[in-house]
């Protein structure tokens, strides 16, 4: 183990992960600093693990796009299977937002990403739902699900494989700048860079307090309710009612459902709120009555943190004011959507001074410096 690398990443989730694989491919010495004792342990593997290109910001679509097609040819390239599922996405538009899709339907086809517009009886035809009030229907047949353990535990891997190194139960403690780079303080030693990549999902507000500056992403908690077997689940795509934010998706003989709370507070809650089953049930069988029918699963639910930013999109590239320091972080719930495009924007950002591949600007930190918040319609 070295005390000096090229570059330090703070968090061996998916998004850290691809940024070392990126950047140990390109020949710098990397370390990866995890916290927990085993990486991908925290946002990663309790992600609901979706990949969908139906965003309406350009810069969106393109990270989401670039990632798609890399966890698709991903067992040509690492040797294992992403476990990419092309089950595909479908967002069912009320009529009050009927030309907003309409404009994000023909943004996406113009960046040629596979995107559809469907009648609400060819979307019913996929999906049983109730199509009061509903205009008509997108579909992304790209759109699916991966295993993002597995994507970062094979981005770790190869990584590792050209040098790099993963130290676990390693958290940041605080970091300073000094000539020639940053001096990150751990638990097991200090430890030098020329640059510092904050890849640290929902710790990464806290990371960069702890190197003495401030980054607006804060952990907000989220959970994801599973029913018992019914037939309804087998083949189901993931589908979104846009008006309510309710989405399930088939898991095997299962059915994976949620809802973001707006009034959840930000902060490291732990464990389920199972009072808001019931909110998000009311919002489901309001469109998709045959939930009624679902028992639920208590022990297959799960909660995790989303990484939130002001705007509810990711802050990347180099930060403003503080010198060899990366951020890769708050990407409120479309990290493993986007981490193979961010690993290698990021790996261009730090080796060639800027990213090039996917035009990263829009979501450079300034935006929020200058009050210009990304206007992205498809969150969820």
């Amino acid at each position: 183990m070295k005390a000096s690398y090229d570059a330090l990443i703070v968090g061996a989730g998916i998004v850290g992960a691809a940024v070392a694989y990126r950047l140990a491919e390109r020949g710098l010495s990397v370390a990866v600093l995890e916290a927990e004792a085993v990486p991908a342990a925290q946002a990663t593997a309790k992600s609901a693990a979706g990949v969908r290109v139906q965003f309406s910001e350009p810069v969106n679509v393109r990270l989401s796009w670039s990632s798609i097609q890399e966890y698709r040819d991903f067992e040509e390239l690492f040797g294992v299977s992403s476990g990419y599922r092309p089950i595909g996405y479908l967002f069912l538009v009320p009529r009050e937002l009927e030309r907003a899709y309409e404009d994000a339907l023909a943004l996406q086809r113009s960046l040629g990403v596979p995107v559809e517009r469907l009648e609400l009886a060819e979307a019913r035809a996929k999906v049983d739902f109730d199509p009061a009030g509903l205009a008509f229907a997108t579909w992304g047949p790209a759109d699916g699900v991966i295993d993002p353990h597995l994507v970062a535990h094979a981005y770790l891997k190869a990584a590792r494989e050209r040098g790099a190194e993963l130290l676990t139960e390693t958290p940041l403690v605080s970091a300073e700048r000094q000539q020639g780079g940053w001096r990150v303080r751990t638990p097991r030693g200090d430890y030098a860079a020329g640059v510092v990549v904050n890849a640290a999902g929902a710790w990464a507000g806290e990371v960069a307090r702890r190197a003495g500056f401030e980054l607006p992403v804060v952990p907000v908690r989220r959970m994801v309710f599973m029913t018992g077997a019914m037939p309804e689940a087998r083949g189901l795509p993931l589908t979104v009612d846009v008006a309510t934010g309710f989405y399930l998706r088939g898991e095997g003989e299962r059915v994976l459902f949620g809802r973001s709370n707006p009034d959840e507070p930000p902060g490291f809650r732990e464990g389920m709120d199972w009072s808001w089953l019931e909110p998000t049930l009311e919002a489901g069988l309001s469109r998709f009555p045959w939930l009624e029918r679902a028992g639920l699963d208590h022990r297959a639910s799960w909660w995790g943190y989303y990484a939130v930013t002001p705007d509810h999109n990711p802050i990347l590239g180099w930060m403003p004011g503080v010198e060899g320091w990366v951020n890769a972080a708050g990407f409120s719930g479309h990290g493993v959507q986007q981490a193979a495009a961010v690993g290698r924007a990021i790996a261009e950002e730090v080796l060639d001074g800027r990213a090039h591949t996917i035009d990263i600007d829009p979501l450079r930190y300034e935006r929020l410096e200058r009050g210009r918040k990304v206007q992205e319609q498809n969150i969820v």
